[in-house]
């Protein structure tokens, strides 16, 4: 409402042949314009907080007011992915059609690295290019229902050979392809002359992210721009990209050892509990029984395990045959609690000490990925459409939200 009132105002302002008539028009014109942009601040900040329940994968951009406001003239439209690489996991997006009514670039994907090693780097691609909206393919062009079918049918290795193969045959040159014997290189594999018809995406910003930049909420991180604004495919980028950066460690998912052992506290160091013990995450889960854990059943107990947990072996007691293992964890009040477990055998022990130290030197290799298990939705199947449906800007459309999560296993 704000929006025609303001159009009617600048209308009227054009005809105004009257001081006083001008006058009044021009003070409307400021009160409507001070009011969208209150408006738009307080649709920003219900948005930001639909984000931070919901999380996405999200690029604001940045329009000029003569722009954005602009109610007439033609849209520059600009079509938009994002290619995410991770070693050599390489996924992309479905595009994005953007123009100035947007205010933000929004993603409905849900990626997922399943190869991801603590050092990982992940490399998040923003391309661009410029929609003609009279063009038609060559004779020889895919069209793109083909090259749609095609990109989603290759593989990570197949498609990074094909994609090196076509950027280098975009330059006139042929790479040696890495395969073959892995001597001086094998030759690229067999591909269609490459059609230099059709539209062609630019790099328009990119950044990479590590393990330093998970965390279990929604975050903002820095884009570096490779493009300037006298670029056909240029958009007004903020200069940051929103998104949710979760992983799952397997020693957070997966058991880590089990088998039945003898626990004690510290507070009654003579009472000893048979039970069947399972190392994962950040627990020692406590059951009655093998069949207890299968079942699901609530265990009897949990012994909490962190990066900070302290073991060792102490002597051999008269009541056991083999030596105890102590397992001593401060608690967020700062106070140790300790408890002491005795294996059947001694193998079983020195098996039980060895999976502690590698559990706790994975643990403390992802960091802070270890705190707490994040949660991470697994992403339904691929749409086959090209192009998503036009989003919701600030201005235009704020209840149908699209949501990504960026997330590694």
């Amino acid at each position: 409402r704000e929006v025609r009132m303001r159009e009617g105002a600048s209308k009227l302002l054009a005809a105004c042949s009257q001081r006083d008539q001008a006058l009044e028009a021009s003070k409307s014109l400021l009160t409507c314009n001070t009011r969208i942009l209150a408006l738009l601040s307080q649709l920003q900040r219900m948005r930001e907080a639909q984000v931070l329940q919901r999380v996405d994968l999200r690029i604001p951009l940045m329009w000029k007011d003569s722009e954005y406001f602009k109610s007439k003239g033609e849209l520059h439209h600009c079509a938009v992915f994002c290619l995410l690489q991770c070693g050599r996991e390489i996924y992309d997006t479905d595009l994005v059609m953007v123009d100035r009514t947007l205010t933000d670039i929004c993603f409905e994907d849900t990626i997922i690295f399943k190869e991801a090693s603590p050092c990982f780097e992940l490399r998040v691609e923003l391309y661009s290019t410029c929609v003609v909206e009279d063009f038609s393919p060559g004779p020889g062009a895919l069209g793109p229902r083909r090259h749609n079918r095609l990109s989603s049918s290759l593989g990570c290795t197949s498609g990074r050979r094909i994609r090196a193969a076509l950027e280098s045959a975009a330059c006139g040159t042929i790479p040696n392809v890495e395969g073959g014997d892995g001597g001086g290189g094998s030759p690229p594999p067999l591909l269609p002359a490459l059609c230099t018809e059709g539209p062609k995406y630019h790099l328009l910003a990119h950044t990479t992210l590590t393990i330093a930049h998970v965390q279990d909420s929604f975050r903002t991180h820095d884009l570096s721009i490779s493009a300037t604004e006298d670029s056909a495919f240029w958009l007004p980028l903020y200069g940051s990209v929103c998104c949710r950066l979760a992983a799952q460690p397997l020693c957070m998912t997966q058991q880590v050892i089990s088998g039945r052992i003898k626990v004690s506290s510290l507070f009654e160091p003579e009472c000893w509990t048979d039970i069947y013990g399972v190392l994962k995450g950040t627990s020692l889960i406590c059951y009655h029984s093998q069949e207890s854990m299968v079942a699901q059943e609530e265990p009897l107990f949990t012994i909490a395990i962190n990066k900070e947990t302290h073991i060792h072996l102490s002597e051999r007691g008269p009541l056991h045959h083999t030596q105890s293992i102590s397992i001593s964890t401060h608690t967020r009040g700062d106070e140790a609690v300790t408890h002491t477990l005795v294996t059947h055998t001694p193998q079983d022990t020195q098996r039980w000490m060895e999976a502690f130290w590698q559990h706790f030197y994975d643990m403390s290799q992802w960091k802070q990925c270890c705190n707490d298990l994040m949660k991470i939705e697994v992403p339904s199947p691929r749409k086959s459409h090209l192009v998503t449906a036009k989003q919701g800007s600030l201005y235009h459309e704020i209840g149908n939200y699209s949501i990504t999560h960026t997330t590694i296993t």
